[in-house]
């Protein structure tokens, strides 16, 4: 599941590597991101109802077999703020933001730059917040997935660049607190808030394949 303002296209190195792994892949569009339509991005609101038809086209072309997602930034809260746990058996959540107040003032401080962030980020943050529900819909209450992560009720894996300024490593770890077991984290050494995949290939499958092999192949057979 891929971020905010990419598409499936995103995904697809992963999308080789698990297919030469011997997993068959689902990839696809969010709502008003790529091929799909929709009006505007919800930051996992409404995404969240493309992961569950996601996750259900796939149980439906693949009845018996366990299902896995890798989900960056906007497909990992999207497969947390659904109106229940998403009906998979692993979840790869990476650079997911905890909370929308927290990705809003980030967002800002590191685009107005040190100066101006410090002095307008406590301003704008609660502007931008008073806009959410007429502009998109939703409320900040709704775009919580640090709220929403205990109940997942699978293994998760949650992976973050330690230079991340988007999700500071802090804030991953607070997600990955929340997380029931089993649970594992990653910091991605040097890494900002970019496709971990294509930061270091070889280190992210090494962590990645092992765990949805565990977890997902190896717990089916």
């Amino acid at each position: 599941m891929h971020g905010v303002r990419a598409n499936r296209l995103e995904m697809v190195a992963r999308a080789h590597v698990l297919h030469d792994h011997g997993y068959s892949v689902l990839l696809f569009d969010f709502q008003a991101h790529g091929e799909s339509p929709g009006r505007r991005i919800t930051f996992g609101k409404l995404e969240a109802l493309d992961a569950v038809a996601a996750v259900g086209f796939a149980r439906h072309r693949r009845p018996g077999d366990r299902v896995g997602v890798i989900g960056v930034s906007l497909g990992g809260a999207a497969t947390l703020l659904g109106p229940q746990p998403l009906a998979v058996d692993a979840l790869v959540l990476e650079s997911v933001y905890p909370d929308i107040d927290r990705a809003l003032s980030n967002r800002l401080r590191a685009n107005l730059g040190r100066i101006a962030g410090a002095v307008f980020t406590p301003i704008l943050t609660p502007a931008f917040k008073l806009l959410l529900p007429p502009i998109l819909g939703a409320t900040p209450s709704e775009l919580r997935p640090i709220d929403h992560i205990a109940q997942a009720g699978v293994p998760i894996l949650i992976a973050s660049g330690t230079v991340d300024t988007y999700t500071p490593l802090s804030e991953a770890k607070a997600l990955f607190d929340r997380a029931a077991e089993p649970r594992q984290f990653w910091a991605v050494e040097g890494a900002a808030h970019v496709d971990l995949e294509q930061y270091d290939p070889a280190r992210y499958w090494s962590v990645v394949l092992p765990f949805l092999d565990r977890h997902v192949k190896e717990a089916h057979r």
